[in-house]
């Protein structure tokens, strides 16, 4: 049998997606080195600081090290748009929106509540450590701008909307 018309490549260090690396290579034209780095990206494999760099000057990666993945316009050539969707964040205003009418609803919500609720919705890009870093960092920013405040201690906060405090 005569395979003049192939060529085999043996990567050592890990397994190409051979049908996400053809789907790359059709789609997009990219350089094979490009595809073979958005296979390790989209693997959670690590990848070498310049790699990063070009692949996000390129526009296709997103995110932060070490929870990098491709961009929406790799996502969706290769037809993973809802695998995208589920590892990127969404921006802060969608959560806060979230958060308050989660309060507007219930009146009130503690910190547990608040993290049940928003751990869920937080994109799978992050850890859990890193998601109530988020989380924290967002009741600041709605606390800093009137929106809610804590009716209860620091210790065991109970947060409210800022427009409730007559009741």
């Amino acid at each position: 049998m005569e395979e003049s018309n192939l060529v085999r490549l043996i990567v050592y260090g890990g397994v190409v997606d051979p049908a996400y690396s053809r789907l790359l290579m059709q789609k997009t034209g990219l350089p094979f080195t490009d595809i073979l780095a958005l296979d390790r990206v989209q693997k959670k494999l690590p990848l070498p600081d310049e790699m990063s760099k070009h692949l996000r000057l390129m526009g296709l990666i997103e995110g932060r090290k070490p929870n990098l993945h491709v961009s929406a316009s790799i996502a969706e050539a290769t037809g993973k748009k809802a695998e995208y969707i589920l590892t990127r964040s969404l921006d802060d205003k969608h959560y806060e929106q979230l958060l308050l009418d989660y309060l507007n609803k219930f009146g009130r919500a503690s910190r547990h509540d608040v993290d049940v609720f928003l751990m869920v919705k937080l994109g799978d890009a992050l850890d859990e450590e890193q998601k109530k870093n988020r989380i924290a960092n967002l009741l600041t920013k709605l606390r800093r701008s009137g929106k809610i405040r804590n009716s209860g201690s620091r210790k065991v906060p109970e947060w409210v909307l800022a427009e409730k405090d007559a009741e």
